[in-house]
């Protein structure tokens, strides 16, 4: 009986091994493997991106739904819609076809010449057996090599570290191809986000206007509502339009910028040598502070000095316009976005609407 028993015993030692073996040596080879996706996406911690002009990107997981960008020493929340379509990318993309045979050799050489390198970092197990996964651990999951685009724009060449051919990848359903969402370069991963705050989680909101003292205010959270304060007398009036006002509390929730300066073509620094055109301070209710300092963008920098009234049309972004957060980051704005924002103290009384930001 006892000798019966070992027999077992080893014997289920022995298909234990191999089952660890078939799984430490990942994926099994063919000539056509359509598991090219990453299966469980919410088991990635991490991404790697990397392209040809020594740009690279790491994006970590720091919880469900939440991601960082490293920029040099200092780790950015990152763009989550960016971070969810690269996730539901590789999540969804599979092969369509396999490369012809003779476009092989040149689509390998546009690949090494060109290609973005992706490493997917995530939660595995050290032993997976009968699916019971034990002893879980970081470890890369796949490194792929990002190509151009097929010749009809639906997919993407792509080589997967281990595959012996590149294969032209797309997915289903959808009509474009997936080069765009791999991005190595950092700035384009931070997120766009100023604020994102509940009304019931301001504060105060003080907008100073250096060219006009008298219209600049705070509207202040007195604990059962908000006052509107001139920064001229620093009380609260009796009464203002509480409508406008209400709209502009509500502009906080998930209130974001265009684009970083950094990556505009021909940005002009000289705008930001003037004053600032308006000062807008945004206080939470812990305390933290946002400030942002707005500047006029103008189509033209090189006129921008001695300008006619009747040509500020023709000089001003009228789309655009420069902000500084913090004293750190120089983006881009819509005034579609800050139109009811950076509005005079006037305008909260009721009087008309006085765009003095353009």
């Amino acid at each position: 009986m006892k000798k019966r028993n070992l027999i077992i015993i080893a014997a289920v030692a022995v298909i234990g091994i191999v089952a660890l073996v078939v799984a430490l040596n990942g994926r099994k080879q063919s000539t056509f493997d359509q598991n090219y996706n990453i299966e469980d996406i919410n088991a990635v911690t991490r991404i790697y991106l990397a392209d040809k002009q020594d740009n690279e990107s790491l994006l970590t997981r720091t919880g469900d739904s939440a991601w960082t960008v490293k920029i040099g020493d200092k780790q950015y929340p990152a763009n989550q819609p960016m971070v969810d379509l690269l996730l539901e990318t590789l999540h969804t993309m599979q092969i369509r076809q396999q490369v012809n045979r003779n476009a092989i050799p040149n689509v390998i050489k546009d690949i090494s010449a060109r290609a973005i390198k992706v490493e997917v970092y995530g939660r595995a197990p050290r032993i997976n057996l009968f699916g019971l996964k034990l002893f879980m651990h970081e470890k890369r999951l796949e490194t792929y090599y990002v190509g151009r685009e097929t010749q009809d724009m639906m997919a993407s060449f792509m080589f997967r570290e281990g595959d012996k051919v590149p294969y032209v990848i797309h997915i289903p359903g959808f009509r474009g191809f997936l080069t765009p969402r791999f991005v190595a370069e950092p700035l384009k991963w931070r997120s766009h986000t100023i604020v994102d705050l509940d009304v019931n989680a301001i504060n105060e909101i003080t907008l100073d206007i250096p060219s006009m003292p008298a219209e600049g205010f705070s509207i202040v959270n007195n604990g059962s509502g908000f006052d509107l304060v001139p920064a001229a007398t620093g009380k609260p009036v009796p009464q203002f339009d509480t409508v406008r006002v209400a709209q502009l509390l509500s502009s906080f929730t998930w209130l974001n910028f265009d684009e970083f300066a950094a990556i505009v073509p021909n940005a002009d620094d000289s705008s930001l040598t003037v004053a600032p055109r308006a000062i807008l301070t945004i206080t939470d209710t812990t305390g933290r502070q946002t400030e942002l300092r707005t500047y006029i963008k103008y189509t033209n920098p090189e006129d921008r000095a001695a300008i006619p009234d009747t040509a500020m049309y023709n000089t001003f972004d009228l789309d655009r316009l420069y902000a500084i957060i913090d004293n750190r980051d120089t983006v881009l704005i819509q005034y579609f976005v800050f139109d009811r924002i950076l509005q005079p103290l006037s305008y909260f009384l009721g009087n008309d609407k006085s765009s003095f930001a353009k």
